[in-house]
C-alpha cells in the first residue's frame, strides 16, 4: 500500500471517529433542550399563576382599605344619629361598635393580604429570573446543537471524500492512460495507411483511364480517315 493510501485511510478513520463521537452529544443535546423547554413551560405557567395571585392581592388590598374606611364612616354617621335623637344611644353604640369591628376585620385582612403580596412579588421575581435563565440556556444549547450538526456534516463530507480518494489507484490510472494513448496512436496510423492506399489506388486508376483515352482517340481518327478515303 502506497504512503498516500495510508494517509487517506488514516484520514478516513479519523473522520469516522469524529462522527461517532459527535452523534451521542447531538442526541443528548436534543433531549436536554426538550427537557428544558418542558421546564420553561412549567415555569411560565407558574409565573402566570403567581402574577395572577399578585394582581388579585392588589385588588384585595384596595377592597379592604375601602371597606375599612367605609365602616369607619358608617360608625361616625350612626353616632351622629344618636346625637340628633334619631336612634337611642344604646342602639347607636351597638351598631357603631359592630361597624368598627368590621373595620378592624378589614384592617387585619389588609395586613394579611399585604404580607401575601410581598411573598407573591418575591416569588414572581424569582420565577421571572428562572424563566430568563432557562430561555438563555435553551438558546445557548440550540446554537451549540447547530454547531454540532454542522461539524457532523463537515466530518461526513470529509470522510466521503477521503474514502473516494483512498480508492483511487494512481498507478492503475496512469497505466490506463498510457494504453489509451497507444491505442489512439495505432488508430491514427491505421487511418493514415488507409489514406495512402486510397491515394495509390486512385493514381493507378487515373493512369489506366489515360491510356484507354489515347487508344479511343486514335481509333476514332482512323475511322474518320477511312470514311474520307484518305486511308493509305
Amino acid at each position: 500500500m502506497s504512503i498516500f493510501k495510508r494517509l487517506f485511510k488514516m484520514g478516513q478513520a479519523e473522520a469516522h471517529s469524529v462522527i461517532d463521537k459527535l452523534e451521542d452529544p447531538i442526541k443528548l443535546t436534543e433531549q436536554g433542550i426538550r427537557d428544558m423547554k418542558k421546564d420553561l413551560d412549567k415555569s411560565l405557567q407558574a409565573l402566570a399563576e403567581v402574577k395572577a395571585m399578585e394582581i388579585r392581592s392588589r385588588g384585595d388590598i384596595k377592597k379592604h382599605q375601602e371597606a375599612a374606611k367605609d365602616y369607619e364612616g358608617k360608625a361616625m354617621l350612626i353616632l351622629k344619629k344618636a346625637q340628633s335623637g334619631s336612634i337611642t344611644p344604646e342602639e347607636a353604640d351597638r351598631l357603631a361598635s359592630e361597624a368598627l369591628r368590621r373595620k378592624d376585620e378589614n384592617l387585619e385582612a389588609l395586613e394579611r393580604v399585604k404580607s401575601e403580596l410581598q411573598k407573591f412579588e418575591s416569588s414572581t421575581s424569582q420565577l421571572d429570573q428562572n424563566v430568563k435563565k432557562l430561555r438563555s440556556t435553551v438558546s445557548k444549547w440550540e446554537n451549540e446543537l447547530k454547531t454540532l450538526k454542522a461539524r457532523v456534516k463537515v466530518s461526513t463530507a470529509t470522510a466521503k471524500l477521503n474514502k473516494q480518494l483512498s480508492q483511487i489507484d494512481s498507478s492503475g490510472t496512469v497505466s490506463m492512460l498510457e494504453k489509451m494513448k497507444e491505442k489512439v496512436a495505432q488508430e491514427e496510423a491505421l487511418a493514415e495507411s488507409y489514406g495512402e492506399i486510397a491515394n495509390e489506388s486512385k493514381s493507378i486508376d487515373e493512369e489506366i483511364d489515360n491510356v484507354l483515352a489515347d487508344e479511343a482517340s486514335s481509333s476514332s481518327l482512323d475511322e474518320l480517315k477511312k470514311k474520307m478515303g484518305l486511308d493509305n
